[in-house]
């Protein structure tokens, strides 16, 4: 579940049985389609439930994909679900990646480093992993003064910025699109004292987190970066 993607006039085109996931579908879509992953050997780290690593692997026609997570059970439900050719799901820890250097061209992580411990070691352990000039695609969300510094790591750690996007009012609109059945999801399968806890987590319009990125205290980016080291 990420906080999903909506722009006047974006609507991809998307199979019936994943339109249920249009918005958070989006939000993959538009980190992926910044450069040319066709037939790459791409990692996705944070794969969590493993929806946005299947939509990249079948739409964009990655030659191998593979979705990294720490959770244990997160990666057997994936491994059960998933069946296609060429999409597989380990365990791993992000800081940590249990793979040998230069194995992708490309490396994923979607709305997921803001958990992390040590960002500079995921982000050495993405350098690791990417093959020379490999690209990092990347999104997520931080205080103003913590993405400025997040974006000075990236430069000192080893990566060219390709692009960087503001995606801020792009996530807003969508958890306003989003909401109203996410709201519905939570007051039916959520005991009440917890409800509110979990309706700023999903960025619920007027909850805590969509207030933090409407009133801007919260900044979401999106970036293409290309290892040059």
């Amino acid at each position: 579940m990420n906080y999903g993607y909506a722009k006047k006039g974006f609507k991809i085109q998307l199979l019936d049985e994943d339109e249920k996931e249009r918005y958070p579908i989006q939000l993959y879509h538009h980190i992926t389609n910044q450069i040319e992953v066709t037939n790459l050997d791409v990692l996705e780290i944070g794969s969590g439930r493993g929806g946005g690593a299947s939509y990249v692997h079948r739409y964009f026609k990655t030659k191998s994909l593979v979705g990294l997570d720490i959770s244990v059970s997160a990666v057997e439900l994936c491994n059960e679900r998933y069946s296609e050719p060429g999409l597989s799901f380990v365990v791993g820890d992000s800081e940590n990646p249990p793979f040998t250097e230069k194995t992708f061209d490309v490396v994923l992580n979607v709305e997921s480093s803001h958990c992390y411990g040590n960002i500079e070691c995921f982000l050495s352990g993405v350098l690791r992993l990417l093959k020379k000039d490999g690209f990092f695609l990347w999104s997520d969300f931080r205080s103003h003064q913590e993405m400025k510094d997040l974006f000075d790591l990236f430069l000192s750690v080893g990566f060219k910025i390709v692009k960087e996007e503001d995606i801020t009012r792009n996530i807003l609109l969508s958890l306003e699109r989003l909401s109203p059945e996410r709201e519905r999801h939570i007051n039916k399968q959520v005991p009440l004292p917890f409800r509110k806890l979990f309706k700023s987590y999903a960025g619920i319009k007027g909850g805590g987190m969509y207030e933090a990125f409407d009133s801007g205290l919260l900044v979401y980016k999106c970036a293409t970066l290309k290892k040059i080291i």
